[in-house]
């Protein structure tokens, strides 16, 4: 993953950001020590960030598309309303219990919904409209996802899309075999023109983009 921003720079704007929770430390350790690609895990600066939109935000439903053992759904759920519900998919059924584990480990385990399956074959299923909605699923499946969910986002609310500049890829016209890259820059290409929404893209780890929908 390339550096987007001077290391020197980013470790100052961590040195004097909010700090990871311990249970999310907890998180990111077990995730590095039992999981396969640990590097999917959301980092504790994007995290923070996560947390402070939602916080902001306020959401009473999210939807999270891509659960991996549950570290960004977490961070999310900081900022959730009182009564305030996470819809979160997954397909890989072996991270169901540290998900799980650690939604229980928030002592407020009863606003996490989790899924397992196939999210474009899910969300339909979820009769719910969204305040903020969370994609970082399978990258080839960006443009599905956004015209599956956009219907179900309420006025107002945010679709947050991780890794939007795909280790600075995205700026290079790649091979017609490269499919992830030719997708994502559909994708930010979609997202920049749909009237539907207006969206800007932070350079934040892998990048990630902020939909709003007018």
């Amino acid at each position: 993953m390339n550096d987007f921003i001077n290391k020197e720079i980013l470790d100052y704007v961590e040195l004097f950001s909010q700090k990871e929770p311990d249970i999310l430390k907890e998180l990111n350790r077990e995730t590095n020590l039992k999981v396969l690609n640990p590097r999917m895990l959301s980092g504790a600066y994007q995290g923070r960030v996560l947390s402070m939109i939602s916080k902001l935000l306020k959401p009473k439903k999210v939807l999270e598309i891509g659960t991996y053992t549950g570290y960004s759904a977490i961070c999310i759920s900081e900022g959730l309303d009182l009564n305030g519900t996470i819809h979160t998919i997954d397909k890989n059924e072996e991270l169901f219990n540290i998900q799980r584990k650690y939604f229980d480990k928030t002592k407020n385990g009863n606003v996490f919904f989790q899924y397992v399956g196939n999210a474009l074959e899910i969300i339909p299923t979820i009769n719910e409209n969204f305040d903020l909605i969370f994609i970082d699923a399978d990258k080839e499946n960006y443009l599905n996802y956004f015209n599956l969910v956009i219907d179900k986002l309420n006025t107002n609310g945010l679709i947050i899309t991780d890794n939007v500049l795909w280790s600075g890829k995205v700026l290079k016209k790649p091979v017609e075999e490269d499919t992830v890259t030719n997708i994502l820059i559909e994708y930010n290409d979609f997202i920049n023109c749909d009237k539907r929404i207006e969206t800007i893209i932070l350079p934040i780890r892998d990048g990630i983009s902020i939909s709003r929908k007018v």
